[in-house]
């Protein structure tokens, strides 16, 4: 079986992560760092305190043509190449029945979390066609394979970033360019309290409640560990996944359904 020029490297791989500062994208980081590789994070201005030492950072907003032309130049600059691109970036978007909600937060869901994607894919492969070879994880969410009431705007943009990865594995195979798409469940932490404390407010229902309600929608009865996403990123970057392309891999417990609460 061939390999790509990137996958037949032995020096580190050098790697940029979306939203990496913290959650899901900085135990990407914190697992790509363990495992070698040099890394290179976008993530809003200010918020790169936290980040391993030795971590590039660029502070910008990526759903910004202008400012993801220069986090690929900086990530360029200080890596030398990139061989790998963890599409992380994501908002919870708005909360509650679509006849409810504004366009403004609809179109603010789907610019962080779609088109700063194509974004940063349509900066990037240049770099690994010319490189002969990259990996490409998009971050989408179990809401992008299954419905997720009274979350419109962030379920519709999670589908179109299953599409996106469907899409460009189809364009770019034949150039040793492999994309992946991640679909996280539940994943334990602050962003995740302010998801429950947003529907309770919605809906009505007891914070307590629904956080029973989506770890009994998991077989595993228990919200995700972003350690866990991470790790599955480190294998999907590596020679081990190296025919492993246009796959939607999620790793969520065992998800049963999204929906969380019910009418009376």
């Amino acid at each position: 079986m061939v390999q790509t020029s990137v996958e037949q490297r032995t020096e580190p791989q050098c790697v940029v992560v979306t939203a990496g500062a913290s959650g899901i994208g900085l135990a990407m980081v914190e697992a790509f760092v363990s495992a070698g590789a040099r890394v290179h994070v976008a993530d809003l201005p200010g918020q790169g305190d936290d980040l391993p030492d030795g971590v590039g950072f660029t502070g910008g907003d990526v759903s910004d043509a202008a400012d993801v032309d220069r986090l690929f130049d900086d990530a360029v600059g200080s890596l030398g190449s990139v061989d790998v691109l963890c599409n992380n970036v994501g908002i919870a978007g708005p909360t509650g029945p679509i006849e409810e909600l504004g366009v403004e937060g609809w179109d603010e869901t789907m610019a962080v979390n779609v088109r700063s994607m194509f974004l940063c894919c349509r900066r990037v492969v240049p770099l690994m066609r010319e490189a002969g070879g990259g990996v490409i994880l998009n971050t989408s969410s179990t809401a992008g394979v299954v419905g997720f009431p009274l979350r419109a705007p962030y379920a519709a943009s999670k589908w179109a970033v299953v599409g996106l990865g469907a899409t460009l594995a189809m364009e770019l195979g034949e150039f040793g360019i492999r994309i992946n798409t991640l679909c996280p469940g539940s994943v334990g932490g602050d962003r995740m309290d302010r998801v429950i404390a947003a529907e309770s407010a919605s809906t009505g229902f007891g914070v307590e409640q629904i956080r029973g309600h989506y770890e009994d929608q998991v077989s595993m009865r228990t919200f995700v560990d972003g350690r866990d996403i991470a790790a599955m990123a480190v294998f999907l970057a590596s020679p081990a996944a190296r025919y492993v392309n246009g796959q939607v891999i999620a790793v969520d417990g065992g998800l049963e359904s999204l929906r969380t609460t019910f009418r009376t």
